[in-house]
């Protein structure tokens, strides 16, 4: 990667769409022919390759976003996120529309996702030479596990530059994920859905081309696999009562590699992301905001924290 001049620390790559939040009494939510939501029901930009982003901006890192967008509202809340917080975006024209999900939130802040899978082609693609002109002016590509991203993988890896990804709430055995955690140098997934988490990450690493795989699993930490050693890493105290996890395993993502591309050891980046995802438990749905990179330093430094 000689005689490289890179222009951006972390491209991007998928996860841009848009959440109507519905704050719910509880989940799973008893049948009822109505319910009156007296918080207001919301909607707001934000889906997982958009909070990655949002996070590594607030830590000061040059972030590129590069997806598909409908030219409609949700389109517009998308472009504006990304004005409001100086991301640079390359949004692509998808006539399905702008992919949107509504987001169920109980009270302790679990949330059920319900996607609409209807904005989307499978012949959707990122267009090749700007796929590697974007990737060739990074740092970095972190790749959600979007359908056109999938078809990226082959030329990610051939661009040479490191690659990340997050498999979400995997079972382990779903074998649409499995490009996605062979390709990738780190792997970020959720503990939530797996019988075995040790053995999971372990044969991530074994299969694919990850030295680094972090199983996250909320109030009880994270498991940390690194060049073939495994460490719980405990997980960080909010500053502030839990509202929400949506948007947690983004915040851990985005704060983990703004360690990892500070130079900071792979435990280091752990407790970071820990603090970061912390953070953003507090945060309520209907907001769009990242822990910054002072107030990120600073708790990490407290001990017990």
């Amino acid at each position: 990667m000689t005689g490289r001049t890179d222009t951006t620390d972390v491209l991007v790559l998928g996860g841009a769409g848009v959440d109507t939040v519905i704050p719910v009494p509880e989940l799973p939510l008893p049948y009822a022919d109505s319910y009156m939501i007296d918080s207001g029901i919301r909607t707001r930009a934000g889906q997982t390759g958009d909070f990655v982003a949002l996070g590594l901006a607030a830590l000061g890192l040059r972030t590129h976003h590069l997806d598909l967008l409908g030219d409609d509202p949700e389109g517009d809340l998308v472009r504006a996120l990304h004005r409001e917080h100086g991301i640079a975006l390359t949004a692509l024209p998808q006539p399905a529309g702008t992919k949107r999900a509504v987001n169920l939130v109980g009270p302790d802040g679990r949330r059920l996702s319900l996607y609409d899978t209807s904005r989307a082609h499978p012949d959707d693609r990122f267009p090749e030479a700007r796929l590697r002109e974007l990737a060739a002016a990074s740092r970095h590509v972190h790749v959600t596990i979007t359908q056109p991203c999938a078809h990226a993988l082959p030329v990610l890896r051939g661009t040479g530059v490191p690659l990340s990804t997050d498999l979400h709430d995997w079972d382990g055995e779903n074998p649409y994920h499995e490009p996605f955690a062979f390709t990738a140098d780190v792997v970020f997934l959720s503990a939530a859905a797996l019988t075995d988490p040790e053995r999971t990450v372990r044969r991530i690493a074994e299969r694919g081309r990850a030295r680094t795989v972090v199983a996250t699993a909320g109030a009880e930490g994270a498991l940390l696999l690194a060049d073939g050693e495994l460490t719980r890493v405990p997980a960080a105290t909010p500053p502030a009562p839990v509202v929400d996890s949506n948007g947690a395993g983004d915040a851990f993502a985005a704060a983990f590699l703004y360690g990892r591309l500070s130079g900071e050891p792979p435990e280091r980046c752990a407790r970071y992301g820990a603090v970061a995802g912390a953070h953003a438990c507090t945060v309520p749905a209907t907001r769009a905001e990242a822990i910054g990179r002072d107030e990120l330093l600073r708790r990490a430094s407290e001990p017990g924290r």
